[in-house]
């Protein structure tokens, strides 16, 4: 049961109808109960079930235990016992095989592991610092941690601002439902217009990497650094329009990442709720920029050490984070420079075309480091890389290089003009423009004749069909 899926909707229809005929006091009991059913039924299996149920347990007893004694061994030790689950089954074969040379064992991986093991991490932080008193009922903090329209893939909400919203019971609000039901068309759109399009040319390149290099690898850089932003921003979207349907607002995760002028900018767009997360959890812990320049890098370091980790097993995924780390440290240390190459160049006084060269520059070290994110493996990554200087084939961009069973040209143009409308949208939003306000001061008919024209739109274009199975969200993988 996927957030694309006829039966998800039907879940939430049935969800939907019950949470609104119940009084308020017992809204959150159906918000519960179909947490776990939903739960179950993604997993399919008892033994994840059991595995997520006794990880919140655990942290529902720790956090009581914190709020009596609010002893830093006592935090050290529950932290621990939430990291464990997760290390086995995202990091043990990678131990076992690479470091020990053993077989590889088959681990039974909850859907959303990463996700919820930050979060009730954050929840025990929160509860040691004084800022949040624990949760007394053990049904409401399951609850918090299940909520179904965020566990897959976040965002990474924290207890202070999602608990309540959960626990009291919301009244039919229209606006509220309305802005939900926009959501989740624009999340169809990103998912099946975009993300899975762009999905099959990357994969093309991605599979066939000895044959395709050069150009072919700066295409399938450019077009998974839209698939994966796509991807991602789809079911932050369905998730948050879901939750909109409840009367519940989550946490923002993106705010036009691409239009970034710096990769620290990058960091504050980019799924915001795990980059908030390392700042209050793991950099401020360590110094933040209280000590000095060369600790502050240090530090920064150790956080995108930490975020590396975080996103998967293997070498690439530290040299990911490590790239992320060193492009900050650089801006910053050639901040000088950069003003006076700036001055030199006279872009000082054409502010427009210099806001788009550090856009488009961002934009370039960032797809760089999310060719090595996708590769197989740290070498592979690496080979693509160098393909892309060495192999000069600019001739397939003017015949049919690109064109082949991955895309044909009119998937190409349809591809093109989806991303566009993204680019659009994304630039108005970045100005200021609501959509969401401008169309719901539209007369009803005209609302009605737009969503319907882009229902049809996705029906006729989307990726999905017969023969076609969508892929799931990628960050679900996480």
């Amino acid at each position: 049961m996927t957030y694309i899926s006829i039966t998800f909707y039907l879940f939430v229809l049935a969800a939907l109808l019950l949470y609104y005929i119940l009084p308020l006091q017992y809204r959150w009991l159906v918000l519960l109960g179909g947490s776990l059913f939903f739960y179950w039924r993604v997993m399919g299996t008892w033994t994840a079930m059991a595995i997520l149920l006794l990880t919140v347990m655990a942290a529902y007893g720790a956090g009581l235990l914190l709020e009596r004694q609010r002893n830093k061994a006592l935090l050290a030790v529950s932290v621990l016992l939430m990291i464990l689950p997760w290390f086995c089954v995202k990091n043990g074969n990678y131990v076992l095989e690479i470091l020990l040379h053993r077989n590889p064992v088959e681990w039974v991986v909850p859907v959303g592991i990463s996700f919820y093991t930050l979060q009730v991490i954050s929840y025990l932080a929160d509860i040691y610092r004084g800022r949040i008193t624990a949760q007394k009922n053990p049904a409401r903090f399951l609850l918090f941690v299940m909520f179904f329209p965020q566990i897959v893939q976040g965002p990474i909400p924290r207890y202070d601002r999602l608990a309540g919203q959960l626990y009291e019971g919301h009244r039919f609000d229209e606006r509220r439902v309305v802005g939900g039901f926009y959501r989740i068309l624009w999340g169809f759109f990103l998912k099946l217009m975009i993300a899975d399009r762009a999905a099959q040319f990357v994969n093309w390149v991605y599979e066939l990497d000895y044959e395709y290099v050069g150009c072919y690898v700066l295409v399938a850089g450019i077009l998974y650094s839209i698939e994966l932003y796509a991807d991602f921003a789809a079911c932050i979207s369905i998730s948050k329009g879901v939750a909109n349907l409840f009367g519940i607002e989550l946490a923002d995760n993106f705010h036009h990442p691409y239009l970034a002028v710096s990769v620290k900018d990058f960091w504050r767009r980019w799924h915001m709720s795990l980059s908030e997360w390392l700042k209050d959890y793991v950099y401020i812990p360590l110094g933040g920029s209280r000590k000095g320049k060369i600790r502050t890098y240090i530090n920064l370091a150790l956080t995108f050490l930490v975020s590396g980790i975080w996103h998967g097993a293997g070498l690439r995924f530290i040299v990911w984070g490590m790239m992320h780390a060193a492009y900050q440290i650089v801006g910053q240390l050639t901040q000088n420079l950069q003003r006076k190459a700036a001055k030199l160049t006279g872009l000082d006084k054409a502010p427009e075309a210099a806001l788009w060269i550090r856009r488009i520059w961002t934009f370039l070290c960032v797809m760089m480091a999310w060719i090595l994110f996708r590769a197989e493996s740290l070498r592979k990554g690496l080979q693509m890389i160098w393909s892309m200087f060495q192999v000069r084939n600019f001739w397939i961009f003017t015949n049919d290089g690109l064109l082949g069973w991955a895309l044909e040209w009119k998937e190409w143009v349809v591809l093109a003009v989806s991303v566009l409308i993204l680019f659009v949208v994304s630039l108005k939003q970045e100005q200021g423009v609501s959509f969401s306000n401008l169309i719901f001061r539209q007369p009803v008919y005209v609302r009605w004749v737009l969503y319907l024209a882009v229902i049809f739109g996705i029906m006729t274009y989307g990726v999905y069909g017969m023969g076609y199975d969508a892929q799931a969200f990628i960050y679900g993988g996480f």
